[in-house]
């Protein structure tokens, strides 16, 4: 069983940016990886994913040329480099690895969740 454990989240300015971590327990290199946030009140919505090695990635298009994904398959970690913050990023921020259709961006569909990490956006 793969546990992930997200860091990095925190109180931000808008335009700031911030840099969030979801560190593995084993090595997830076979897994596809995705980052999902949920704000009060809002379903939880994919943000990022990336392919297992890296080289494919997309995003949501609230997020596009702001948020970057990243992984380094050596320390087991994924990332979410997230820059010009806007109020409405406010959201618990998650990890998620394994299955397809987790990867498509169904939540229910990871094979492994972390629990979350906090992102506050003040205006």
């Amino acid at each position: 069983q793969v546990q992930l454990v997200e860091s990095g989240g925190g109180s931000v300015q808008a335009g700031g940016s911030l840099r969030l971590s979801c560190a593995a327990s084993e090595s997830i290199s076979i897994y596809r990886l995705r980052w999902f946030r949920q704000a009060p009140g809002k379903e939880r919505e994919g943000v990022a994913a990336i392919s297992t090695g890296g080289v494919s990635t997309k995003y949501a298009d609230s997020v596009k040329g702001r948020f970057t994904i990243s992984r380094d398959n050596a320390k087991n970690t994924l990332y979410l480099q997230m820059n010009s913050l806007k109020p409405e990023d406010t959201a618990m921020y998650y990890c998620a690895a394994g299955g397809f259709d987790c990867y498509s961006g169904s939540w229910w569909g990871c094979r492994y969740r972390g629990q979350g990490t906090q992102v506050t956006v003040s205006s």
